[in-house]
């Protein structure tokens, strides 16, 4: 296999990667994985000068997400490592769309805490956490009617990637039945007792107890969750959404809430962050509202340097990156 060299790789720094998350130890475990390179670091990836551009002239990899407002200034690119796993947004500029430049995703550096995340909501919603601590607050004493288990429910993933396959492993440690949905529905996973295609969406839906989105952002996912999706669910149900806000209508969600045609939701993400203080989210009782922090962890960069220098190793003896996005899919 071809081995290949690479002259220089420039570590932008980015809301993510920054002072105080990205350090020496990490600095050295690129080092290690291209002894042979030149690394520059950027500390203000929008700021673009003279003295600044002559360091990146002959940037060959890029690691960072602010790729848009360096693009065109670089002519040596052939890679880029962004720090994120969705890059629906950034794939919206025409140059980078229209571009050779290998892009890698982080796919995979957010599956624990989002998975962690989603069995919170769950084990709030089955043990009536939320409700209990607003008793708390109002120093009420009150046991409901209902209490429930995550044993033996059925859970419904929609997008078993990186982090839908880490919710189906938990979920299946937790004694529950795990449905999926994803574009093939012929790619198994052991965690998985049946999976459907996305055109089986509402065949699925009235076998779950929750319905978990994350799935890709993309055109075909835009608005996938609306009236007839909901009107197909079970009563007794939850939706969680950690995706993307866009892939809910939310003006359909609020309706179904509100007419108790499902029995709750947690949102993570909504179409405008943050939501309006107007917002009937705020208000409605059976919704437990988190600020978009589902895949918040302390190890972010650390998995995230892994997820790059594993990529940098791969890259480097010609072999297929990992986490390579499809243009044409958006992920």
């Amino acid at each position: 296999m071809k081995q290949v060299r690479t002259n220089k790789i420039g570590v932008f720094y980015d809301p993510l990667i920054k002072e105080g998350s990205f350090n020496e130890g990490h600095l050295e475990q690129i080092r290690a994985a291209a002894p042979e390179a030149d690394i520059v670091i950027v500390k203000d990836s929008k700021k673009i000068d003279d003295e600044t551009l002559a360091r990146c002239v002959d940037v060959e990899i890029f690691f960072g997400t602010d790729i848009k407002y360096w693009i065109k200034s670089l002519p040596c690119l052939k890679w880029v490592q962004v720090s994120i796993a969705g890059v629906d947004w950034l794939l919206e500029d025409p140059d980078i769309a229209g571009s050779n430049v290998a892009i890698t995703n982080a796919s995979g550096v957010h599956a624990i805490p989002v998975s962690e995340h989603v069995l919170a909501v769950m084990l709030s919603f089955a043990r009536n956490i939320n409700v209990h601590f607003k008793d708390q607050m109002n120093r009420r004493w009150q046991r409901l009617p209902e209490y429930r288990e995550l044993s033996g429910s059925t859970i419904g993933i929609i997008g078993i990637g990186k982090i839908g396959e880490k919710i189906a492993e938990r979920a299946k440690s937790m004694g529950m039945k795990v449905l999926g949905v994803r574009r093939n529905p012929d790619r198994t996973s052991s965690f998985v007792d049946r999976m459907f295609g996305p055109d089986q969406l509402l065949d699925m839906l009235p076998f779950c107890d929750w319905v978990v989105i994350s799935a890709a952002a993309t055109n075909e996912t835009g608005g996938m969750f609306g009236a007839s999706e909901f009107n197909a669910m079970k009563k007794s149900a939850y939706i969680i959404n950690i995706a993307r806000g866009a892939l809910i209508q939310e003006d359909d969600l609020t309706k179904a809430l509100r007419e108790e045609r499902i029995a709750g939701a947690g949102l993570d993400v909504f179409e405008k962050e943050p939501i309006e203080e107007s917002s009937s989210f705020w208000e409605l009782p059976n919704v437990i509202i988190t600020p978009h922090i589902a895949a918040v962890t302390p190890y972010y960069v650390d998995r995230l340097v892994d997820i790059f220098c594993d990529n940098l190793k791969r890259y480097l003896s010609g072999k297929p990156l990992i986490n390579l996005v499809d243009r044409k899919l958006g992920y």
